[in-house]
Parts: C-alpha cells; sequence; structure tokens
C-alpha cells in the first residue's frame, strides 16, 4: 500500500510541493480589491479576483478555491448568498470563507458566523490583521486536508481488507466443502450395521471429525475425533489425521495391519498408542486432539472401542435410557508413550451406541450453563424413538435452540451405530 507522508498539524497547507493556496479575492470594487492585495504582498498565494458573487460562483465551480476572501455588501448577491451556495457546492475539499463587513453589530457578525463564514474581517482592513487570519485559515485547512488524507488512506486500507476478507472467504467455503467430504455420507451400511454422522463445524472449518475404516466383510471401525483449539490450524492437523486413519490398506492407514493376505483392524487401544507416538514425533504443535475409536463385529454386534479424552460413548437402550462407556484415557499428544485401554460392549436389540466431540455436552445455554451428560440424556429420551439419521438432526436443532443461535460456538460431531435388519 502506498502511503502518503503527511504535514506536521499546523504547517501550512500546499496543494503539491511548491505549489501555493489558491485565494479567490471577491469584491465589486476594483480599488478595494487592489488594496487587499497590496496588503498580502505574498507570493504563496495563487490569486483570483471576481467582481461579483456571480462571476465568483462560476469560478469555483471550474477551479474550486482554498481561500474566499469576500465582500458582504456587494450588488446582486451579496457575500453571505455567495457564501451559502459555495456551502451547497462544495465536494470533497473544505474552502475557508472570510468575509469583509463594516458591520459591527454582534448580532450580524454572529449570523454569519451561522450561515457558513469562518471568520470576517472589519474594514478598512490592516494589513496584519489580514495576513493573521489567512494564517489562521491555513492552519485549519492543514488539519482538514491531513484528516481528509488519513480517512481516505482509512478507505483504501478498509477496501484491501474487504478484498482479502472475500478472497479468504472463498478460500474458507472451498476448505469447508473439502473438510466435508472427508466425512462419510450421513448414513452408510455393512451387513446389518447401520452407521449415521453429523459434523457441523463452529466456523467455516474446524477441528473436529467423524468416519469409519472399511477393511474386511464383516468389520467396520468407526471413530470421533475433536482436535484442540479452533480455526484454519486445528481444520489442518484434522485433515492430516484424516489421511493417517484413511484408505483400507495397512500401509496408508495407522488402523490396519496385514498378517499374510488377511488386512485386519489394530485394537483401537493399540491405534491410540500409535497414533500418539507419530503425533508427538511428526507434529510440531502445541495442539493436541482426543479421540474415540472403535471396531464393530457387523455379525456378533460385538464392539471394541477406546476412548483417548474424547467424552465416553453411550449407550442408548431401546427404551431411551442412556448409560455413558469407557474408563477416559489421556488425550493424543501430550504425554509420551502413553498407555490406552480397550473396553468391550455388544449391543442388544435396540441399542444404539452413540460417540460424540465435547462441543455436545458443552453447548452453552442462554444463562451461562451446558448442557452437560444429565441434558444430552434428556434429549435422547424425548427423541429415541427415531434412527440414527433423524436422532442426530433432532439432537443438533435441539442444540440449536438451547443455545439460540444459528451457530454455535464449538464444533459438534456425532456418529450413532445401530442394527438393523436387512431384509
Amino acid at each position: 500500500m502506498n502511503k502518503t507522508l503527511l504535514p506536521p498539524i499546523g504547517t501550512p497547507y500546499r496543494r503539491e510541493e511548491g505549489e501555493a493556496l489558491k485565494l479567490l479575492v471577491v469584491d465589486d470594487s476594483r480599488l478595494q480589491r487592489r488594496l487587499l492585495l497590496s496588503a498580502l504582498n505574498d507570493t504563496r498565494y495563487e490569486v483570483t479576483e471576481a467582481d461579483s458573487a456571480e462571476a465568483a460562483l462560476e469560478i469555483c465551480r471550474r477551479s474550486p478555491p482554498d481561500i474566499v476572501l469576500s465582500d458582504w455588501v456587494m450588488p446582486g448577491k451579496s457575500g453571505l448568498d455567495l457564501c451559502a451556495e459555495l456551502r451547497a457546492l462544495q465536494g470533497e475539499k473544505y474552502i475557508y470563507f472570510i468575509v469583509l463587513t463594516s458591520k459591527s453589530e454582534k448580532g450580524e457578525l454572529a449570523r454569519a458566523l451561522r450561515e457558513g463564514a469562518d471568520d470576517f474581517l472589519s474594514k478598512p482592513v490592516s494589513s496584519e490583521e489580514l495576513r493573521g487570519r489567512l494564517q489562521a485559515g491555513e492552519r485549519l485547512l492543514s488539519i482538514e486536508r491531513e484528516l481528509t488524507q488519513k480517512n481516505r488512506l482509512v478507505t483504501e486500507t478498509l477496501e484491501e481488507m474487504r478484498a482479502i476478507n472475500e478472497v479468504l472467504n472463498r478460500d474458507l467455503v472451498e476448505a469447508r466443502k473439502l473438510q466435508m467430504s472427508l466425512v462419510p455420507k450421513d448414513t452408510t451400511r455393512l451387513g446389518d450395521a447401520v452407521m449415521s454422522y453429523m459434523l457441523r463445524p463452529s466456523g467455516h472449518i474446524g477441528g473436529d471429525l467423524v468416519g469409519e475404516i472399511r477393511f474386511a466383510p464383516d468389520r467396520i471401525g468407526v471413530f470421533s475425533l475433536d482436535v484442540s483449539g479452533h480455526g484454519i490450524a486445528s481444520a489442518l492437523i484434522t485433515a492430516r489425521l484424516a489421511s493417517w486413519l484413511s484408505g483400507n490398506r495397512p500401509g496408508s492407514n495407522v488402523a490396519l495391519e496385514r498378517t499374510g493376505d488377511t488386512v485386519s483392524m489394530l485394537r483401537p487401544s493399540e491405534t491410540c498408542r500409535k497414533l500418539n507416538d507419530l503425533f508427538m514425533a511428526e507434529m510440531d504443535t502445541e495442539h493436541y486432539f482426543t479421540i474415540a475409536i472403535a471396531e464393530v463385529n457387523v455379525v456378533t454386534r460385538k464392539v471394541v472401542f477406546c476412548q483417548a479424552g474424547h467424552p465416553h460413548p453411550a449407550l442408548i437402550t431401546n427404551d431411551g435410557g442412556v448409560r455413558l462407556l469407557g474408563n477416559g484415557g489421556l488425550p493424543i499428544g501430550l504425554v509420551e508413550q502413553a498407555e490406552y485401554e480397550d473396553c468391550e460392549i455388544t449391543l442388544g436389540p435396540g441399542e444404539r451406541l452413540l460417540m460424540y466431540s465435547d462441543g455436545l455436552t458443552e453447548c452453552p445455554d442462554p444463562d451461562g450453563g451446558m448442557l452437560d451428560d444429565a441434558g444430552l440424556a434428556s434429549i435422547v429420551r424425548r427423541h429415541h424413538d427415531r434412527s440414527g439419521k433423524r436422532l442426530l438432526e433432532a439432537i443438533k436443532w435441539e442444540l440449536l435452540t438451547l443455545a439460540d443461535t444459528s451457530d454455535l460456538p464449538d464444533d459438534v460431531s456425532a456418529l450413532i451405530l445401530e442394527f438393523q435388519s436387512s431384509e
């Protein structure tokens, strides 16, 4: 951005280096004009004369002066008429107006100031007083021009920032699309197992992610993770984590291993240990993340899961009850060689497993409280007759209603595992 160096306040204003101020002298008496000009005796003014207010207006329309020195009483339009019309015509540049008068009544002088004059001089005019009033006008013009220039710079800066924000917003919209593409479709299926997913970043992009790992016809992995913080940095880390947990081959997915020709999933606790080692070794960041990851046997309905600092998975019973599962565990990326434990559960008829980020239970209410685990259980009870996708939608709208906003303060993600007969 090009910036113009401005003179100190009070420096006599120059339109350009070495260029004089424009001074317009208006008086119907040629003799009076000559007397005023001889009193100036200063080459820093570019002087133009006019013998009437009408002639002065034409000059001002063609080339606005910086200062007008005008007699009050003239044939036709008066000096105050000229001042009023100049104020109506005035564009960006302010014109300093001094009225010459033989009037001495305070009421008349106050009227001149009310109608737009900046200063007045009493006739007969002394050279010293005239130069003093003109210098006062220069100082005020200098301040006015400086403020105008600074306002222009501010406006230009705001325009540049607006243009940058537009580009950034477009990029963030595209980034959001890419991040949402990392999440499976709302509902997927493997055998009788049905997985439903929800992801709602608090801004354009966020640090939450839910997903699945397909590697066998009778088994599937599911996970829910949450990177600390918000915004671009968290989203970039999330994208990196997604690359570690994507694909159905051990070479591209850290949760998978190969034994001969068979691809299987590591124990969830072993995957968490491996993720912790990778994160500590490869990510130079103060961020960390939490995760709940599970392996699901779609035939036996057995679920083996590990919780690493993530909220406790919730078992939803067929009557709408909620039981929190798991034993906690350390977040990933905080402690080297951290150990993690597996938990197991077998889903009974009508039971569902809900895995979610803390943006759900920490959703604030207007009174400064949070939804918390009891609030989540209450929502689930009200909507437990809904299927996975419809239940997630109900939870989302309950959160928006609770927070009384269209933009939640934290990323919210969740997945529901349930079993439905494919017949």
